[in-house]
């Protein structure tokens, strides 16, 4: 039985054994394109054993991965017509329908889940939430972190500073925004699809890929590799969203009860990304690969002011950037 059916099932079975309830309800369907063995997919179930504790009976949680609810990109679209209540959204897909919010997805702008967190709960956080719950017509409870990009080469080199990568040719996925971080980071982007980069690296048509170490370690591209390179230039975090419709129907006391959910959500697949991060710097160097730190502030300071020397950060809220660094102290 898959992990949807099985998920499904179990819900149903709840709502068996408790007819009374049924009508009171909320249903909430949690749709992902993520399939069940990422973490953040396995956090949803998390998010809802965490909610029925807090408010039994309350809740009809229903889970979808893989996207066999909708296709990838549609989860959004989903939510605002109501054909679904929750979903991950990303800060990219934000900055997609709010330009301004470009800086969220910048180069070495967040440097931990913790950072994220500490923007959510800011000023300018709740400003920003305010925004896209009005533009957008969902709230975000909670970031959960998807991990941090470094940087895997295929021949061992010295790397200190975005100079060391002068001529690199650095396989970036193909849109514009990650075209530019690869700049950004001193390197030559080179667009690749992904399923190409395990045989670009071994031929030598590309000297480098970015990724997260578990990317790295799924898609064992530590075998045509030498380095990995711990730049951190991009820590990645996803929201979890649910639409205004169904917010609204709430008493404050849920949206206590969902926010914590989610944060509790949040807090086991980020702890569970840590230690894995953690467990494949030794699982690299046991498999021979050089694993070597650069001077990360020289690589922050030269990525963060191509950008903000760029066009593209014409549009970013005035002095969010300092506001955000500032949060990380």
């Amino acid at each position: 039985m898959t992990f949807t059916r099985t998920l499904t099932a179990l819900a149903l079975g709840t709502a068996l054994v408790t007819p009374a309830l049924a009508a009171d309800q909320i249903e909430i369907k949690y749709t992902t394109a993520s399939v069940p063995t990422d973490l953040h997919t396995k956090a949803m179930q998390v998010f809802k054993d965490e909610l029925e504790a807090r408010v039994p009976g309350r809740f009809d949680v229903q889970l979808y991965d893989s996207g066999s609810l909708f296709a990838q990109g549609a989860d959004l679209d989903a939510l605002q017509r109501g054909n679904a209540e929750m979903t991950y959204l990303s800060y990219q897909l934000i900055a997609d329908a709010i330009p301004a919010y470009g800086l969220l997805t910048a180069g070495y702008l967040f440097q931990s889940p913790e950072h994220y967190r500490a923007f959510l709960s800011s000023d300018i956080g709740a400003e920003f939430k305010q925004t896209v719950s009005d533009e957008m017509d969902v709230q975000l409870l909670d970031t959960c972190y998807l991990g941090t990009r470094q940087l895997n080469l295929r021949s061992a080199r010295d790397v200190s500073t975005p100079d060391d990568l002068a001529g690199l040719k650095l396989r970036m996925p193909g849109s514009d925004a990650w075209l530019f971080l690869g700049s950004a980071l001193g390197a030559a982007p080179t667009p690749l699809p992904f399923g190409e980069v395990y045989l670009g690296l071994q031929t030598g048509t590309i000297d480098a890929q970015d990724n997260p170490l578990p990317t790295v370690e799924a898609a064992k591209f530590y075998e045509v590799t030498e380095q990995i390179v711990l730049t951190s230039h991009l820590v990645d975090g996803i929201n979890i969203a649910i639409n205004n419709e169904t917010w609204d129907q709430l008493s404050d006391e849920e949206k206590t009860a969902m926010t914590e959910a989610a944060v509790a959500s949040c807090d086991w697949n980020n702890a569970e990304r840590v230690a894995n991060e953690e467990r494949l710097v030794d699982f690299f160097k046991s498999e021979g690969l050089q694993v070597t730190e650069p001077d990360v502030d020289a690589f922050r300071s030269h990525v963060q002011d191509v950008y903000f020397s760029s066009d593209r950060s014409a549009d970013w809220p005035e002095g969010w950037a300092e506001k955000i660094n500032a949060l990380a102290e």
